[in-house]
């Protein structure tokens, strides 16, 4: 990774006067992933002008519940798009997870037994995405996109087209509180935190970036590309396996069409809105989390507002546009960015 140093200021004759640089010329767009925040501030107290119930402790701890689903899947993309891979597969991945765990509860298997087959089994599928990515020339976006749509048709044939309860197994996690905070969100935090940390103080993240910088260097540098990409792969599929088991917990049952595309389409925006570049070679775990919330707070709002279905995905998609542009904007503007 190289480091940028700026020039000497010019002395000349015609040159401007230097621009102040010390804490009185910062803005808010000029802090990390100032952007973000600012957009997320302004949904924020729109809604909660709007609607009185938005800033109540259930509706809160509701989107904190719905959230942490998103967030976890979105933490193992992130680390694996830094490398410069990409798997849109995770969220199909968490619908036969969490068909299969529903199905195996409901015949009876016990709660550790179902945990870890579900794990295994989602593990395995990352694999899976990742041996086809490593040892062929199909690119990421292609070979994980047809992962989806084929773990999609396999979840509806696992559920056989009809839900599946799994009674009050479970459910601990799903809606069960610590201090106040539900489970599902302090994995999700705890999930977002060591990725953060294995990506910044850890060999494993180091090579990530490197990987992302440019593979064939990384290469020549003695990484083992390619058994990274096996392990970055198969963590990925193991996250989307613990989403789908903690969506499973939150709703009490596996129904059709629960997680999928959508729901990986959501992570994917999350992560990119958030600053982690598609290219690869730069990743940031905090805009991730800033981004899941964002976009957990404006689904909120549509809900609280009663905004009509069909203008849902609009407004969405045009939050989206504003604060990626922004984010955008910040990260060119502030010194070192590129």
């Amino acid at each position: 990774m190289s480091l940028k140093t700026s020039a000497a200021p010019d002395t000349a004759a015609g040159a401007g006067p230097a621009k102040p640089s010390g804490p009185t010329s910062r803005t808010p767009l000029h802090l990390p992933h100032g952007g973000l925040i600012l957009v997320l501030v302004l949904v924020a107290v729109f809604t909660a002008v709007q609607a009185d119930s938005f800033t109540t402790s259930q509706n809160l701890l509701n989107v904190l519940r719905q959230i942490s689903v998103n967030a976890v899947i979105a933490a193992g993309l992130t680390l694996l798009m830094t490398a410069g891979g990409m798997d849109f597969s995770m969220g199909s991945n968490a619908a036969v997870t969490l068909s299969v765990a529903a199905q195996l509860l409901h015949s009876g298997w016990s709660t550790p037994a179902v945990v870890v087959v579900s794990l295994a089994l989602a593990t395995a599928i990352g694999l899976v995405n990742g041996l086809v990515v490593t040892f062929t020339r199909v690119a990421p976006f292609v070979a994980t996109l047809a992962s989806a749509m084929l773990l999609d048709g396999v979840a509806l044939l696992v559920l056989d087209g009809m839900s599946v309860t799994i009674g009050d197994k479970m459910t601990g996690l799903g809606n069960d509180k610590l201090a106040g905070v539900p489970y599902l969100t302090l994995v999700a935090v705890l999930v977002l935190a060591l990725t953060g940390v294995t990506m910044r103080f850890t060999t494993f993240g180091r090579d990530a970036f490197a990987m992302g910088g440019n593979e064939h260097v990384a290469r020549l540098s003695g990484i083992n590309v390619s058994g990274r990409k096996l392990a970055l792969y198969a963590l990925a599929g193991a996250l989307a396996g613990l989403a789908g088991l903690m969506l499973l917990s939150r709703l009490g049952a596996a129904a059709p069409n629960t997680a999928g595309l959508m729901t990986q389409l959501t992570a994917v925006a999350a992560v990119v809105i958030g600053g982690t570049s598609l290219a690869g070679d730069h990743g940031s775990i905090v805009g991730t989390a800033l981004g899941v919330v964002l976009l957990g707070v404006v689904a909120n709002a549509l809900n609280l507002l009663q905004v009509d279905s069909n203008y849902q995905f609009v407004v969405t998609g045009g939050v989206l546009l504003v604060a990626a542009i922004i984010n955008e904007f910040q990260r060119k503007s502030t010194p070192g960015g590129h």
